[in-house]
C-alpha cells in the first residue's frame, strides 16, 4: 500500500524491497558500460540459516559480493544504536565480515554522488546473506547495503521508496565504476 511521504507498507517487504533495489540497479546498468560481469541472486532460506546464499555463492564463486537486505529502521520504542532512520538513505555496514575496501569504495562514491548513506555497525555475524558470502570457500570480499525497514516481520512493514531507489543507484554506480583489475588492488589494509 502506498502511503504519504513516499512510503510503502505491506507484508513480506523483507526481502522484496531488496529485489526491487537490485532490479533498479540492473535497469540502470543496461544503459551503462561496465567492465565486470554481474550476477544477481535472490536467495532462499535466509531467515533459517542463509542456505541459499551459501549454495549460490559456492556455485557462482564470485570475485566480490554486494549483499543487500533490509535493516531495522528507527521506530517507536527503538534505540538509536540498534536502528537507522527511515527515508534518509540506505545503510552501509561495517564489521568483521565486511571487506573494508568495498565499504570504503561504496561510502566514498555515495559521498561523491551525494547519495545519503547511513552507517551501520555489526560487531559480529550480520544475520544476512553477506555473512554467508564472506565465509564461503576461501572467503569472498563482501559489502552489505541495508534498506531501513520499520516493523520487520509483521504484516505492516514500512519502507521508503527513496531508500530503495538510492540503494539501487548506489550499486549500479559502484559496479559501473569498477576497473577490470579492481579485485587485484584491494587489500584488508584499505
Amino acid at each position: 500500500m502506498e502511503l504519504a511521504g513516499g512510503m510503502l507498507s505491506g507484508h513480506t517487504l523483507d526481502n522484496r524491497v531488496s529485489v526491487a533495489a537490485v532490479s533498479a540497479c540492473l535497469e540502470e546498468l543496461q544503459n551503462r558500460p561496465h567492465a565486470w560481469d554481474v550476477w544477481a541472486v535472490a536467495s532462499v532460506q535466509e531467515e533459517v540459516g542463509l542456505i541459499g546464499a551459501y549454495t549460490s555463492t559456492f556455485q557462482i564463486h564470485p570475485d566480490a559480493v554486494i549483499a543487500i537486505d533490509v535493516t531495522f529502521a528507527k521506530g517507536p520504542g527503538s534505540t538509536d544504536w540498534q536502528t537507522v532512520p527511515i527515508g534518509e538513505g540506505p545503510s552501509l555496514c561495517v564489521g568483521p565480515n565486511i571487506h573494508p575496501a568495498l565499504h570504503k569504495g561504496l561510502k566514498d562514491l555515495a559521498e561523491k554522488l551525494e547519495i545519503p548513506v547511513l552507517m551501520e555497525y555489526a560487531p559480529r555475524h550480520t544475520g544476512t546473506d553477506a555473512f554467508a558470502a564472506q565465509v564461503t570457500a576461501e572467503g569472498i570480499p563482501t559489502a552489505l547495503i541495508g534498506i531501513p525497514l520499520r516493523y520487520m516481520h509483521t504484516p505492516v512493514e514500512l519502507v521508503s521508496v527513496k531508500d530503495i531507489q538510492r540503494a539501487g543507484r548506489l550499486m549500479a554506480e559502484f559496479i559501473a565504476s569498477l576497473e577490470p583489475d579492481f579485485i587485484n588492488k584491494i587489500t584488508w589494509e584499505d
